[in-house]
């Protein structure tokens, strides 16, 4: 058995599909009406059918789980989220663990919680 896809629920998918590429560079691979699929195995599902599927309210910022991406420039990544999304909202802006490795947390634009850190044991 494999993991094939991580999905996330999303208001907007076009507009959650240019966030993914303008920080991430993440492109579409497939565009199924409410159902996008992204390069590294992000897919975006619209919340509506999310919904109809789960016949359940989505809770954004439930803080139960997180996507995870490192970046060795983490600081020009940083640089690059306040100017493209300067009203994005921080768990914590740039730390350094006690271990050396530096982060970033905040949420997409649905509330999806995403860390950025440089590569363990190469900062």
């Amino acid at each position: 058995m494999r993991l094939r896809n991580v999905l996330i629920v999303v208001k907007d998918i076009e507009k959650s599909r240019k966030f993914y590429h303008d920080l991430f560079g993440l492109d579409m691979i497939l565009d199924n009406d409410g159902n996008m699929i992204l390069t590294e195995g992000l897919v975006l599902q619209d919340e509506k059918i999310w919904k109809q599927f789960l016949g359940r309210e989505i809770l954004p910022e439930s803080n139960a789980c997180e996507l995870y991406f490192e970046e060795k420039d983490i600081e020009g990544f940083v640089k690059k989220l306040e100017e493209l999304y300067p009203d994005i909202q921080y768990v914590n802006r740039l730390m350094t663990h006690s271990w050396g490795q530096k982060v970033v947390r905040f949420y997409d634009l649905d509330g999806n919680l995403i860390e950025v850190g440089t590569p363990i044991g190469e900062n």
